[in-house]
C-alpha cells in the first residue's frame, strides 16, 4: 500500500549558543569542526578578527585567514570564496557579519562540502539558522533562493557584538522576525512547501507563533536596550526571537506572502538601501490586507512597527517619486511562480497584490498621522 501521507519537517541548526563575549571564545566551540578557518567578513570586523581573534585561535592550535565579503551575495562572489578557500586549504568555513555575508558562507560552506559556522553581526535576518541562501544578481535585484542540504553546524549569537551595531538593523531583525507567524500561519492553512520543500509541521508553527509573542512581551524594551547599548533580558529574549525563532520557525513553518513582496520590492531602484527586514515589514502588512486580518492583529503589527521605528509606508522605505509600472512589476515578481506566494491559503492574482500595497500605504499613513504625536 502506497503511503500518501505528505513529509513534514521540522530543522534547526545543530548548536545555537547565546551570550556576551562569546567571540574570543570561539576555540571552544569550533574545535571538532576544523582547524584551519576561511573567516568571510564584513568590512568592518575583518581587521578584528585579524587582529584579535586569529591569534587568540592560534594559542590553541587554530589556524585561520579573514577575507572580507564584497557586499552582494552572487554565484560569483561564492565562487571567489570557494577559490581562496582552496587556496588555503581550509577545512572549516566561518561567517561574520551581516544577511548576505552570512548567506555566502553558507553557500560557499555548501559549494566545499565544508562544515560552516555562522556569527551574526547584527539581529537583522532569518540567515543565521536556516538552511537557505538568497542569492542576488550583480545589479542588486533578487536572483533566486539556494536550497541548502543542511543547517548550519553552529550559530552563535554574541549579544555584546549585536547591542554594539546600529538600531537600524535590530529593528529590521524585528519586521523579517515580525511575519514569521503569520507566513507559517497561511503556509499552514494552505499545506503549502516550506523552506526545505517538505509540508510545514506543527512544530515549526509553534515556534513561529512563540516568536511572535516574544516580540509581543519584548520589542518595546528591547529598542529601549539598543538605544542605550544595553543588554537585558528583553534584549536577550528578542535577539533570540528574531535570530533563531525566526529562522527555524520561517523554515520549518514555511513562507507566504511578506518575503515574496519583498522580493518583489528588490526591482524598485530607489529601495535599494532599504534593508531586508524592512521590505518583509512592508509586505507583511501587505500580507494582512489580503488575508483581511483581523482589528486586533492589525494593531499589534502596527505598535510593534512603529516603536521599532520600521517603514510603514512607500516613502518610508525609501520612494522618491510613485511610478505605477514599477510597482505592478513588485506585483509580477512576488506571484511568480517559483516564490512563496503561492503559500498563501486563497488564490492571489498580481492586480491583488498591487492593490493590497497600496492600501498597506494608506493604512501606514494613517497610523503615523494618528500617532505623530506619540513619543517611541
Amino acid at each position: 500500500m502506497t503511503d500518501l501521507a505528505p513529509v513534514r519537517t521540522v530543522t534547526s541548526p545543530k548548536r545555537f549558543v547565546i551570550g556576551s563575549d562569546l567571540l574570543m571564545k570561539l576555540h571552544e566551540h569550533m574545535l571538532d569542526l576544523g582547524n584551519h578557518a576561511l573567516f568571510i567578513c564584513d568590512e568592518f570586523i575583518v581587521e578584528r578578527i585579524h587582529d584579535e581573534v586569529l591569534p587568540a585561535l592560534k594559542s590553541h592550535q587554530l589556524n585561520g585567514v579573514a577575507v572580507k565579503f564584497n557586499y552582494e551575495c552572487t554565484q560569483q562572489e561564492i565562487d571567489r570564496l570557494s577559490g581562496l578557500s582552496k587556496t588555503n586549504h581550509c577545512n572549516v568555513i566561518v561567517g561574520i557579519g551581516g544577511g548576505k555575508t552570512l548567506d555566502s558562507a553558507k553557500a560557499t560552506a555548501n559549494q566545499l562540502k565544508l562544515p560552516v559556522v555562522i556569527i551574526p553581526t547584527l539581529a537583522a535576518t532569518d540567515a543565521p539558522c536556516t538552511a537557505l541562501a538568497v542569492l542576488y544578481k550583480e545589479n542588486g535585484e533578487f536572483d533566486r533562493y539556494l536550497f541548502l542540504p543542511q543547517n548550519p553546524d553552529l550559530v552563535i549569537a554574541d549579544l555584546a557584538i549585536i547591542t554594539a551595531a546600529p538600531k537600524r538593523f535590530f529593528s529590521a531583525g524585528i519586521g523579517d522576525a515580525l511575519a514569521t507567524y503569520f507566513e507559517a500561519r497561511a503556509c499552514y492553512q494552505s499545506d503549502g512547501v516550506n523552506l526545505v520543500l517538505k509540508r510545514p509541521s506543527r512544530t515549526g508553527l509553534g515556534l513561529a507563533k512563540m516568536c511572535y509573542e516574544i516580540l509581543c512581551e519584548n520589542a518595546a524594551n528591547a529598542i529601549e536596550a539598543v538605544n542605550q547599548h544595553l543588554i537585558t533580558p528583553a534584549l536577550e529574549q528578542t535577539i533570540e526571537a528574531t535570530i533563531y525563532l525566526s529562522g527555524v520557525g520561517a523554515e520549518s513553518g514555511g513562507l507566504a506572502a511578506s518575503h515574496a513582496v519583498s522580493n518583489g520590492l528588490t526591482a524598485v531602484p530607489d529601495l535599494h538601501h532599504s534593508q531586508h527586514g524592512e521590505k518583509v515589514g512592508f509586505g507583511l502588512m501587505t500580507q494582512l490586507v489580503l488575508e483581511n486580518a483581523p482589528d486586533n492583529e492589525w494593531q499589534q503589527v502596527l505598535s510593534i512597527m512603529f516603536n521599532a521605528q520600521l517603514p510603514m509606508t512607500m516613502q518610508a522605505l525609501g520612494m522618491k517619486e510613485f511610478d505605477e509600472t514599477q510597482w505592478r512589476q513588485v506585483a509580477k515578481i512576488a506571484c511568480d511562480k517559483n516564490d512563496t506566494m503561492g503559500n498563501m491559503p486563497m488564490r492571489v492574482s498580481e492586480d491583488d497584490v498591487y492593490y493590497a500595497m497600496l492600501a498597506a500605504d494608506a493604512i501606514g499613513k494613517r497610523y503615523l498621522a494618528q500617532h505623530a504625536a506619540q513619543p517611541i
